[in-house]
């Protein structure tokens, strides 16, 4: 951990940063952020307004106690196909937000540039098919579910040598908390990738991610009772799974 952080949370004695290595098993090799989310990523937000929006940290420092918050990224730019970047969020005494690292220092001009178009095979998989309710384990997929995978994991198999990464994203709906709408769609992307690994997918391919609420494809689901609202923001519970071939 980075060391005398100040209580205003603007600056540390010393920088520290994990080795890349050092990342917990949920979040190994680390993430592939969505840019536009990322950006949004601004000082005076809460811990649970950063999940939000780039996920919880990916190492073993802790979530809610800390100071201190650490990622791996990755990009895809014109001139690299995976960019590894490190990044560091520090809270103030009161747990907000308030400045933002990077390791490479160059790796912040990435959001500054136009995301290169990635030609890849999306498939949207609705989550109440996939698993019970609220639920996110292997255990947990429903027969209909699996069917669903097995018929994707061949697809993606039949690919081969042409494979370049397999891009696992969960989503929720809005109902719900945003720390645990983050931890349900995480769990259930890595769950997914599990499930295609087990599969025949390569390993070393594929890298999952939860976004939790913050992209919901449905506009129009403001009335009715409690159930009618569940039933209209299905559409938003999925997880997507974007096929990229070599070029």
């Amino acid at each position: 951990m980075s060391r005398n952080v100040a209580t205003d949370g603007k600056s540390a004695g010393e920088l520290v940063w994990p080795r890349i290595g050092d990342t917990t098993p949920m979040h190994a090799n680390g993430t592939w952020p969505n840019p536009d989310s990322l950006r949004l990523v601004h000082a005076g937000q809460t811990k649970n307004q950063i999940a939000a929006l780039v996920g919880y940290p990916h190492f073993s420092e802790g979530v809610f106690a800390v100071r201190e918050w650490n990622y791996v990224f990755h990009f895809r730019t014109k001139d690299h196909p995976d960019q590894v970047c490190q990044y560091k969020v520090l809270f103030d005494g009161q747990k907000i937000a308030q400045s933002f690292y990077w390791k490479p220092e160059s790796c912040a001009e990435l959001l500054k540039l136009p995301q290169p178009e990635v030609a890849g095979k999306r498939f949207s998989l609705s989550a109440d098919a996939l698993f019970a309710f609220d639920k996110s384990s292997i255990d947990d997929l429903t027969p209909k579910g699996r069917e669903q995978l097995d018929e994707l994991a061949g697809r993606i198999v039949a690919e081969d040598n042409r494979l370049s990464m397999v891009h696992v994203v969960g989503y929720t709906d809005r109902l719900g908390s945003a720390e645990h709408n983050d931890r349900l769609s995480r769990r259930r992307a890595y769950t997914v990738m599990e499930y295609l690994v087990r599969h025949g997918v390569p390993s070393n391919v594929v890298v999952a991610e939860g976004r939790g609420s913050v992209a919901p494809v449905t506009t129009d689901c403001e009335s009715g009772n409690r159930a009618e609202l569940i039933a209209c923001l299905a559409p938003d519970r999925r997880v997507e799974v974007i096929v990229v071939g070599r070029h």
